[in-house]
C-alpha cells in the first residue's frame, strides 16, 4: 500500500491564476480526503481496528509529524495547499509578491494565467486589469521571492505559455517564446505544467527545466460525446491548418473518423488586427465535408478571424454543422461580437473552450461550452509531487477508447443544456 504525505506540497496563486488555482486546490483536497479514507480503512483491516480507531491513531500521528495548518474532524488531516501571499502593485507600475508564512523545503506550485484580462486583486488598492507583461513580470518577481524564501521545489503552472506564436525567426527577429522560458529556467524553475504549447520547438529550447505539456483531448471529446449525432457516419474531423494535424490527426484516429484538411497561404507582413482583417490570402479544402458535421481542434483562438474564413470555406464546400474545440480560447479584442455575427449567420454550431483561460463574458453565450480541467492539473500536479510517472495523463488515447465503447453502448446521445462541464 502506498501512502504520500501531502503536507509539503503547496499552492501560490499569482492575482492571473487565482480562480484556476482555487479550483484546483478545490480537485486537489478532495483528491487527497479520498486517497486518505481509503488508507484509513486499510490500515483499520490490516490491523483489526474499527474505522474510527484508525483514524484517531492516525490524526494522533499527524498532530506529532505534520507541519502547518490542516483540517481536523472526521476525515484524514487534509492541508489547505494554499499558501497566502501579498501582491502590491505600486503607482509606477513596480509589482512586489511577499510570501506570507513559511514555505522552506516545500514543493511549490505557482499558478498564473497570463491571459487574464479582467482586473485582479491587489493589496491596498482597487482591482485593475494587467496586459500579459505585467502577469509575466508578477510570475518572475513570485517565483524570485519563493526561491528565496527556501523551497526545495519550483513548478511553475502556465496553461498558456507566453509569447508561444513567436517561436521561430524568420529574419531579424527574437525568439521570444525561447527566451521567456530561458528567464524561468534561469529564475530556478524546476518544472514548467502548460496546455497544448503551440510549437514542439518550445520544449527543446531549455537545458535544466522540464516542460510537461498537458492535452485537453480526452475532456473535450466526452463534451463531444454528449452532443447529438457526432458518432454518426456523416462526421468528419478538418484541421484548420497544417500546424494543427498532428493534433487533429490524434482526433480522428481516436474517433475513427475521415481527417481532411483547410491549407492556408498567408501574408506575413501583414499584422493581424481583428477578426475582419486576417493575413490570409487563400485557402484550400483538401478533402470532403459535403453534407457532413465537421470537427476542427486548435490550440488558440485570438481574434477569430482564421477561424470564420475557416468556417465560410467549410460551409461553401456544403458543411452541414462545424463544431470546434479550443485549448485556449483567449477571445482577444473583438472575438466575442464576431462570433456572435457568425453563429447567428449560421456558420457554427458550437464552440468548445477551456477554463485554462479565464473568461466571463464568453460564458453567457449560447454557442459556447466551457470544460473544466482543473481535475486534469490537480491530478498531474498530486502525481508529480510523489514523483510518479505522469505518462498515462500525457497520452489518454486508452481512456478515450473506453469512454467511446460506453457511448456508444449507451445508445443515441442528446445534448444536455450546460455552459461549463467539470471533468
Amino acid at each position: 500500500m502506498k501512502y504520500s504525505n501531502p503536507v509539503n506540497l503547496a499552492i501560490i496563486a499569482c492575482p492571473g491564476g487565482e480562480v484556476f488555482a482555487d479550483e484546483v486546490v478545490t480537485h486537489l483536497k478532495r483528491r487527497y480526503r479520498r486517497n486518505g479514507e481509503k488508507t484509513t480503512a486499510e490500515l483499520a483491516r490490516r490491523y483489526g481496528l474499527s474505522v474510527e480507531d484508525a483514524l484517531r491513531q492516525i490524526n494522533v500521528i499527524g498532530e506529532i509529524v505534520f507541519s502547518g495548518p490542516h483540517a481536523r474532524g472526521a476525515h484524514c488531516p487534509v492541508p489547505r495547499f494554499k499558501v497566502p501571499v501579498k501582491f502590491t502593485l505600486f503607482a509606477n507600475g513596480e509589482i512586489k509578491a511577499e510570501i506570507q508564512e513559511s514555505i522552506r523545503g516545500k514543493d511549490i506550485y505557482i499558478f498564473q494565467d497570463v491571459e487574464n484580462h479582467y482586473p485582479v486583486n491587489f493589496s491596498g488598492r482597487e482591482k485593475k486589469a494587467l496586459s500579459i507583461n505585467d502577469h509575466i513580470m508578477t510570475a518572475f518577481v513570485t517565483i524570485d521571492a519563493v526561491r528565496l524564501a527556501g523551497a526545495q521545489r519550483v513548478t511553475l503552472v502556465m496553461p498558456n505559455f507566453p509569447y508561444a506564436r513567436q517561436h521561430k525567426a524568420k529574419g531579424r527577429e527574437a525568439l521570444s517564446a525561447s527566451r521567456i522560458g530561458k528567464i524561468f529556467e534561469g529564475l530556478g524553475v524546476n518544472h514548467l505544467i502548460t496546455l497544448d504549447i503551440h510549437s514542439r520547438d518550445i520544449m527543446n529550447a531549455f537545458n535544466r527545466m522540464r516542460l510537461e505539456n498537458l492535452h485537453a483531448s480526452y475532456q473535450i471529446i466526452r463534451t463531444l460525446s454528449r452532443l447529438d449525432g457526432i458518432l454518426s457516419d456523416d462526421f468528419v474531423v478538418v484541421s484548420p491548418d497544417t500546424g494543427a494535424v498532428d493534433r487533429n490527426k490524434f482526433f480522428a484516429s481516436a474517433l475513427k473518423k475521415p481527417l481532411a484538411l483547410l491549407y492556408k497561404e498567408r501574408d506575413y507582413s501583414k499584422i493581424t488586427k481583428d477578426a475582419l482583417d486576417t493575413n490570409i490570402s487563400q485557402i484550400r479544402l483538401l478533402g470532403n465535408v459535403r453534407d457532413k458535421t465537421v470537427f476542427m481542434a486548435d490550440d488558440m483562438l485570438g481574434t477569430g478571424g482564421t477561424l470564420i474564413k475557416g468556417m465560410q470555406i467549410l460551409r461553401e464546400n456544403g458543411a452541414r454543422r462545424i463544431i470546434c474545440s479550443i485549448s485556449l480560447p483567449l477571445f482577444s479584442g473583438d472575438a466575442v461580437s464576431y462570433l456572435d455575427r457568425a453563429y447567428k449567420e449560421g456558420l457554427f454550431y458550437r464552440i468548445i473552450g477551456t477554463n485554462a483561460v479565464y473568461q466571463e463574458e464568453v460564458l453567457k453565450r449560447e454557442w459556447y461550452i466551457s470544460v473544466n480541467i482543473s481535475g486534469l492539473f490537480a491530478h498531474v500536479i498530486s502525481r508529480l509531487h510523489q514523483n510518479l510517472s505522469i505518462s498515462s495523463l500525457l497520452d489518454s488515447r486508452e481512456i478515450i477508447n473506453r469512454l467511446l465503447a460506453e457511448t456508444k453502448g449507451a445508445g443515441p446521445q442528446h445534448e444536455l443544456p450546460f455552459q461549463q462541464t467539470e471533468i
